[in-house]
């Protein structure tokens, strides 16, 4: 039985990983920018810009308030418009993206305002321009955050790419829904619950070993 249902097991975790490593790499290339703009456009900030601040957070703090496989479904003609399909793991991964899009901006402000304003002060005294405040100072200090702020984006994702599976996104939840639950296999069931466990401690380590390594203070 284990020598039918491996090889099954091994291509939906491969599709599961395939949509939580495109959506976090989208979401970063998306959130990273604009969670730095969240974080540097108010008044008197490096990038002043309070009507964009004003106008941004509400839709950052709508999206991020919509349930994901709500957000998955009203989104469909998006997806289709994107990939020409509203199934399968492409399919999923936009619906991902646009999720974690406002999850990493606003981990990315938070961490950014967590740094010492005097490192600020004292890059801007020595005639460093906004952009390289941001580059040489603000995300290298806020670094660790960064990484433990998307290693738990990461092991989001994870979740929602199970969730997802309800629609026939492909992964471990569609696997799960389709030959676990509509079949009446609970030992397909318990494959997939202990295979997602350990690909989010997997994921969670690897996360919490790169925010130690990129920390100063453990040099």
């Amino acid at each position: 039985m284990f020598a039918t249902l491996a090889p099954i097991l091994l291509q939906a975790t491969l599709e599961t990983f395939a949509m939580v490593i495109s959506a976090l790499a989208l979401g970063t290339a998306f959130g990273l920018p604009l969670g730095v703009l969240l974080a540097t456009s108010g008044r008197g900030e490096l990038f002043e810009a309070p009507l964009f601040q004003k106008s941004i957070g509400p839709i950052v703090n709508a999206t991020r308030s919509v349930p994901f496989i709500i957000l998955a479904v009203a989104i469909i003609p998006f997806t289709r418009l994107i990939v020409g399909t509203s199934i399968g793991t492409s399919a999923a991964i936009v619906p991902l993206t646009v999720a974690a899009i406002p999850f990493i901006a606003r981990i990315i402000e938070g961490a950014i305002r967590e740094v010492d304003g005097g490192l600020v002060e004292a890059a801007q005294a020595m005639g460093a321009r906004p952009f390289q405040v941001v580059t040489k100072v603000l995300l290298p200090e806020a670094l660790p955050g960064i990484i433990h702020g998307l290693t738990l984006t990461a092991v989001t994702l994870i979740g929602y790419s199970a969730m997802v599976g309800a629609v026939g996104a492909g992964g471990l939840g569609d696997l799960g829904i389709r030959y676990g639950y509509q079949r009446f296999r609970p030992d397909v069931m318990a494959a997939v619950v202990i295979t997602l466990i350990v690909v989010v401690q997997m994921v969670q380590s690897l996360g919490d070993w790169m925010a130690r390594k990129a920390d100063k203070r453990n040099i």
